[in-house]
């Protein structure tokens, strides 16, 4: 089983204005987070890379004087490690740890390595010497890993002709703890300064959102409230904006017009009334007549002075259009009081009886009649359906050419609740293309008449609480289906 669903409402404009809002200081505080994390970490790097730079030259400065005292230019490996204890002194003074190699990428005093330094039995990589003659004799790098994560440089120690006697290796240990805590502290108190300026905006961005709207508002009640058959007031504010000014305006002429549009509707729909009721009288006048006409030209052919039973046809031919005659004084009652069609009058009638009394009046050879019970009572209007079976069955032999010779089946079958008329012709049926115009007023397929038989038909089937549908075939024939609850 398929469950329906809701359509949700849209959003009011007042609603998108303070989540725009919202929604602008939300986005404006990411990207102030965003870019404050940024320029922090980029000074942060700077800061210490500073640093870095002001140690280097303080332990170039030092190495420098202890290698020009000590006369260690130029001279073996073996004569450098003889000062290995000056050279350790260093890292007390400056309270670091440092390596030197040889130009080779041989180690001199070894204190502090990397790892891949030491896993390279503290030997320098070819691969970085050469990154260290790419750099112009310096080399930065950042170790990021578990174990070694610090910055470090590689730079050649030079003598006062600026010709290299060996590399300085020397790490910088970041004080994480420290930059961390306070770019935690920063952030917390931006954290709370947001949250405050969060409220204020929620607190401005409703109140401007109902200042923003209230005009809107009021012409929005206005135009819901609008109708064609209403005096509608028109919109009177003071202060208003420019644009809201512009719409008020259009507002009030579309008032204007409406109420013009209202008086040419009014008089037209007169005029169309007159005009759709001096279109049915004359179709329900002319109605009966057809099978008057009928009734007298056979009544003309077959009758029979000397005939035993001449008294009760004569009879029955004066019932018959006594009853015809009684149809069209009706209508012509109702029109002189302006008043709708006849109404229904609904009695206990024998609807077998009725309809084979409303098909008596056409030519009995080109018609046959059926039911599956010889009576079946119902509640109708005995005038009105006689007028719709005159209608359908009229309209089954007109539906037949002219070659070919028309048959019409009226069939009547009883149920226990409800009853069903069936009207067949052998036709040139409906097209596919007019199927769903077939029971709208004025609408015919035929070059007489008015094309209001059909909608009269299904007007007065519905008012008998019935309906009628129709199955058609081109070129062999319509049927009718009328069903009665009982």
């Amino acid at each position: 089983m398929i469950k329906s669903f809701k359509i949700p409402e849209k959003f009011s404009f007042r609603t998108r204005l303070f989540v725009v809002m919202i929604l602008l200081l939300f986005v404006a505080g990411l990207l102030i987070l965003g870019t404050t994390s940024i320029q922090y970490e980029s000074q942060r790097e700077n800061y210490h890379l500073g640093r870095l730079n002001r140690k280097e030259i303080q332990l170039q400065r030092h190495i420098d004087y202890l290698v020009e005292k000590h006369d260690l230019n130029n001279r073996s490996d073996s004569v450098w490690q003889s000062h290995t204890s000056d050279f350790e002194k260093i890292n007390d003074i400056h309270s670091i740890q440092y390596s030197l190699f040889n130009l080779d990428g041989s180690p001199l005093f070894i204190y502090h390595s990397p790892l891949e330094v030491i896993a390279n039995d503290y030997i320098l990589d070819p691969l970085l010497l050469k990154k260290i003659n790419q750099s112009d004799g310096r080399y930065v790098v950042h170790y990021k890993s578990d174990i070694d994560k610090f910055h470090a440089s590689y730079s050649y120690l030079k003598d006062r002709f600026q010709k290299p006697y060996a590399i300085l290796f020397f790490p910088y240990f970041e004080d994480v703890s420290f930059s961390e805590n306070e770019l935690n502290n920063f952030l917390e108190n931006l954290y709370q300064i947001y949250i405050l300026l969060l409220f204020g905006v929620i607190f401005i961005a409703y109140f401007l959102s109902k200042f923003v709207t209230r005009s809107l508002e009021t012409i929005r009640v206005r135009m819901g409230e609008m109708g064609l058959q209403k005096k509608n007031e028109k919109i009177h504010l003071k202060n208003a904006t420019r644009e809201i000014d512009s719409l008020i305006n259009s507002y009030n002429k579309m008032v204007d017009d409406l109420e013009e549009s209202a008086q040419k509707l009014a008089q037209t729909e007169r005029e169309n009334a007159w005009q759709e009721m001096a279109r049915q009288v004359a179709h329900e006048i002319k109605n009966p007549l057809t099978p008057m006409r009928l009734t007298i030209q056979s009544f003309e052919h077959t009758f029979d002075p000397n005939d035993i039973e001449s008294k009760k046809k004569l009879k029955e031919f004066s019932e018959l259009l006594i009853q015809q005659i009684d149809t069209m004084t009706e209508v012509a009652e109702a029109f002189s009081n302006f008043a709708a069609l006849p109404k229904s009058n609904m009695k206990e009638c024998d609807l077998v009886e009725v309809t084979q009394m409303a098909i008596s009046i056409f030519q009995q050879e080109h018609i046959v009649f059926s039911a599956n019970v010889a009576h079946v009572f119902q509640h109708i209007d005995r005038t009105q359906w006689i007028r719709v079976i005159t209608n359908l069955v009229q309209n089954a032999l007109q539906s037949v050419s002219k070659k070919k010779t028309p048959q019409v089946g009226v069939q009547i079958i009883s149920e226990p609740n409800q009853t069903i008329i069936s009207i067949m012709d052998n036709g040139n049926g409906i097209p596919n293309n007019l199927k769903n115009k077939i029971f709208e007023p004025k609408f015919t397929t035929k070059s007489a008449g008015m094309g209001l038989g059909l909608g009269i038909v299904k007007n007065i089937i519905k008012s008998h609480n019935g309906k009628i549908t129709f199955v058609s075939t081109p070129q062999k024939g319509t049927t009718f289906t009328i069903v009665l609850p009982k």
